[in-house]
């Protein structure tokens, strides 16, 4: 399993996920710099993603939403704010309505994923940063860690095809 470290801190307000891939940091890359890619690993399984909007650049927005078992639908949306290609890029992540306009009362992350070359492969770190504990305790208590789990190790899987 590619996850390899998991750790929330509700003093930094951070939720911090470690990963390793045996493929390239510009490999690891393209699964979130193409939309077809992403749509495989952005939802956990059973909540596959269809991504509707795909501007990875600063400003750019990427919309999505991930459809569940009995064909209910959960939208989100990034803003990426900066992009360090193929190392890094950050964005704001948020739950979404069906027409990707933020959901009030749901908490919104600050996020930076980064991709160094490690032992012959990728090592991928994620980090989200809420503005309060009591909102990264609302998304602990949602599943977040066993959904972006999952969902990260099907990148492996991708990366073999």
């Amino acid at each position: 399993m590619p996850v390899t470290d998991v750790r929330h801190d509700l003093d930094d307000l951070t939720l911090t996920m470690t990963a390793d891939f045996a493929a390239p940091v510009e490999r690891v890359w393209r699964v979130y710099a193409d939309p077809r890619q992403l749509e495989k690993i952005w939802g956990p399984p059973g909540y596959p993603a269809t991504v509707v909007d795909h501007d990875l650049s600063p400003g750019g927005r990427v919309t999505y939403y991930m459809t569940g078992p009995e064909g209910d639908k959960h939208a989100g949306y990034w803003q990426v704010t900066e992009v360090d290609e193929p190392r890094s890029f950050s964005f704001q992540d948020g739950f979404a309505d069906l027409d990707f306009n933020p959901l009030p009362g749901l908490p919104a992350s600050s996020n930076v994923y980064t991709f160094t070359a490690h032992d012959g492969g990728t090592r991928a770190v994620y980090v989200s940063r809420y503005a309060s504990a009591d909102a990264l305790q609302q998304v602990l208590d949602m599943g977040v860690v066993e959904g972006a789990t999952t969902a990260i190790n099907q990148i492996d899987e991708l990366l073999g095809a």
